[in-house]
C-alpha cells in the first residue's frame, strides 16, 4: 500500500482469487485485455457513424470479451458466464490489438470497440457487433493503447466519444463516432514506453472503489507485483473525485490524474501507487449497489411498507366500528 498526494492504492481486502474458464489461454507476455458486458442491445441505427451497418441483436449480461493475440489477424474471444469459450471475431487491418471496451453510452451503437496499430505510430479503431462483424471506424495518427472507455454524455465536448491515452507522448485523446481525433488534455506526467498514461476509466455514481492491474514485468524499471491495486471510495471522496470524472493512470508507478470536463477540461493528480507498480489495462471504478439490492430495504420499499401498515390499521379500525354490538358499549 502507498499513500501519496490525496489517494491510496492498496490491495483488495480479501485478496482471494477463483479459477474461471480454464479453456481460455493467452500467449506468455501478451496483454490480453478484457471487457465485461452489462447486457446491451445494439441500436437499429448505427449511432452517428453511417459506416456501421444497421443491426439489432444483443450482448448478453456477464459475457467476457478478451483480446485474442494468438494469430494473424488478431481477434476477440468471447467467454460465457458458464466458462464456455468461442472466437467472436477477427479484426483485419491491424498487426496487434491494444485496447477493448463496450460502448455503454450508445454513441457507437452499443458495439464492442477495439484499437490496434494499423502502421507504426497510428491506431485503427474498430467496432464489432454481436454477430462478430468487425467494421473499421477510423485510423488516427497517434499510437494509443491500454485501458479505453466511452465518455458519458456530460463529459464536456467529448461526451459519447472514445477516450484513449498515448503513453509515449503523455496526452489523452478523444475519437468521435465519425472518426475525428481531438486532444482532451496533456497529462503533465512523465511520458514514454512503459512509463506514461495508459489506463483510463470513468467514475460512476456512488463510487465504491477503483481497481487497477499491477502486472509483473521482471527486469523492467517498474517490475510490478502481479497483483490488483485498489483505491477506496473514501480516498476518492477525500481527493475530490466525483461521478463523471475521468481517471487515467500511468503505466510506471500508477500515478492517477483526474480529468474533469465542462466548458474546459481541468486536470489534477489525485493518487499514486508503489514506485515499482507496472499498471496495465483499464482502470475500473465500481459503484456501490443500491440498498435494495444488498439486502437492506430501499426508500421505496420502506415507504411502501409504511403505507401498507397504515392502510391495514385504518381497515381494522373501520371493521371494528362496523361490528355488531359496538354502539351498545359506547
Amino acid at each position: 500500500m502507498a499513500l501519496v498526494a490525496t489517494g491510496v492504492w492498496s490491495p483488495p481486502p480479501s485478496g482471494r482469487t477463483q479459477s474461471f474458464a480454464p479453456a481460455y489461454s493467452v500467449p506468455d507476455g501478451s496483454e490480453s485485455y478484457l471487457a465485461l458486458s452489462p447486457g446491451l442491445t445494439l441500436d437499429k441505427r448505427a449511432a452517428t457513424n453511417p459506416v456501421l451497418p444497421p443491426l439489432r441483436c444483443r450482448f448478453d449480461r456477464d459475457l467476457v470479451f478478451a483480446l485474442d493475440l494468438r494469430g494473424s489477424p488478431p481477434g476477440i474471444t468471447e467467454v460465457a458466464a458458464d466458462g464456455k469459450v468461442r472466437r467472436l471475431a477477427s479484426v483485419p487491418g491491424v498487426s496487434n490489438l491494444a485496447g477493448i471496451t463496450l460502448d455503454t453510452v450508445g454513441s457507437f451503437g452499443h458495439r464492442l470497440l477495439v484499437i490496434g496499430p494499423a502502421r507504426p505510430g497510428t491506431t485503427q479503431v474498430t467496432a464489432v457487433d454481436c454477430l462478430g462483424r468487425a467494421t473499421p471506424i477510423a485510423t488516427v495518427d497517434v499510437p494509443l493503447e491500454g485501458g479505453i472507455a466511452v465518455a458519458p454524455r456530460g463529459f464536456g465536448p467529448y461526451g459519447g466519444q472514445l477516450i484513449a491515452a498515448d503513453e509515449t507522448g503523455g496526452s489523452i485523446y478523444a475519437i468521435s463516432p465519425a472518426g475525428k481525433l481531438s486532444t482532451v488534455t496533456r497529462s503533465g506526467l512523465p511520458a514514454g514506453g512503459d512509463i506514461g498514461v495508459e489506463s483510463a476509466g470513468f467514475v460512476p455514481p456512488r463510487p465504491a472503489a477503483a481497481y487497477l492491474a499491477d502486472r509483473g514485468t521482471p527486469g523492467n524499471p517498474h517490475p510490478g507485483t502481479d497483483s490488483i491495486l485498489r483505491l477506496t471510495g473514501a480516498a476518492m471522496s477525500s481527493a475530490g473525485i466525483r461521478a463523471g470524472d475521468l481517471l487515467v493512470a500511468t503505466e510506471g508507478g500508477a500515478t492517477v490524474v483526474r480529468v474533469r470536463c465542462g466548458r474546459v477540461c481541468e486536470t489534477a493528480v489525485v493518487a499514486t501507487g508503489p514506485p515499482s507498480a507496472h499498471a496495465e489495462g483499464r482502470l475500473l471504478v465500481v459503484a456501490r449497489e443500491p440498498a435494495s439490492r444488498t439486502g437492506r430495504p430501499g426508500l421505496l420499499v420502506v415507504g411502501t411498507s409504511i403505507l401498507i401498515v397504515i392502510a391495514a390499521a385504518i381497515l381494522l379500525l373501520w371493521r371494528r366500528s362496523r361490528a355488531p354490538g359496538r354502539a351498545a358499549h359506547r
